[in-house]
């Protein structure tokens, strides 16, 4: 039994195939226009999936970045920082040596005390040394001055700094400590080491000519002295340890960028030859189906 096939028939057939193939050339110049091989999900529904999660890894990683650039930033301030406060340790100790030899006359140790009273003028100033407007030696209350006299604070000594961590997320559940507590530094108001209760103690021996006294700070500021170092040691610490954890950030980076470019770029080459031939297919079959398709009534009645 034969099977009548009509004008519609063919008619419909022709323009189904005309669409697939003017569809298939429309979707190729769009890959080839955008350099992307999905533009939209029913494109590839399995590799979007993949896609977007790229996508999500590649804004946590790059904010996990930003985070460690920010704690570098912070470390390699509270570094030089604190390189700045151990200067000073280093003058007080000379002039305390200087100053606790009974031949040095009234006059020169009070040459001495004016300079150890400027040289704790430099390290209030040092203790309230801020990035980004957030002060370092002040732990979680980095808004607020932790060396501020007031008219119930009236001398640094007795100022205890804030001693909770500022931790940055730098991966997934990491995260990473960045400062150093004033108390730890400059030490707590208890600490007999407190470095500005010291240079208060200095300051009272040299107005009063008290020799013994001056000599007897000479053990403290040594104490205290070495206390910095060891934070500082520790900076150097932290700091190293962000590095890496920087360079492991970009390495993560660039294979994410990697994979999310093996599943969303097209190969431009490839696909302006696929290209090419899906217009002349679709310009060949424009000529056939002209042929094919009676354009008139006339034509269909012959």
């Amino acid at each position: 039994m034969s099977i009548r096939v009509t004008q519609g028939m063919m008619s419909m057939q022709t323009l189904s195939n005309l669409n697939r193939n003017n569809s298939t050339r429309s979707d190729l110049a769009n890959q080839a226009s955008t350099g992307l091989k999905i533009n939209k999900p029913s494109d590839d529904p399995v590799g979007v999936t993949y896609a977007l999660r790229y996508r999500a890894e590649l804004a946590s990683n790059e904010q996990f970045q930003t985070n460690a650039d920010a704690a570098v930033s912070w470390l390699d301030f509270t570094d030089s920082t604190m390189q700045q406060a151990t200067e000073v340790m280093q003058r007080l100790k000379e002039l305390t040596v200087q100053a606790s030899s009974s031949t040095v006359p009234q006059s020169g140790l009070d040459a001495i005390k004016l300079e150890v009273e400027q040289l704790k003028g430099q390290l209030g100033n040092i203790g309230n040394a801020q990035i980004r407007g957030k002060y370092i030696f002040n732990g979680q209350n980095y808004n607020q001055a932790p060396y501020e006299l007031s008219p119930t604070v009236t001398n640094f000594a007795q100022i205890d700094t804030d001693t909770e961590a500022v931790k940055y997320a730098i991966g997934d559940q990491s995260t990473f400590q960045v400062n150093t507590s004033g108390n730890d530094f400059f030490g707590a108001s208890t600490d007999t080491d407190n470095v500005y209760k010291v240079m208060d103690d200095l300051i009272a021996a040299l107005g009063s000519g008290d020799y013994a006294g001056i000599g007897a700070q000479s053990a403290k500021i040594e104490s205290r002295s070495t206390k910095m170092q060891a934070a500082l040691s520790e900076v150097g610490a932290r700091t190293n340890r962000v590095e890496l954890v920087q360079a492991r950030l970009d390495d993560r980076n660039l294979n994410l960028t990697t994979l999310q470019a093996k599943i969303e770029d097209a190969d431009i080459a490839e696909v302006m030859i696929k290209s090419t031939t899906a217009q002349t297919i679709y310009e060949a079959a424009l000529k056939s189906s002209a042929s094919i398709l009676q354009p008139s009534l006339m034509d269909f009645m012959r």
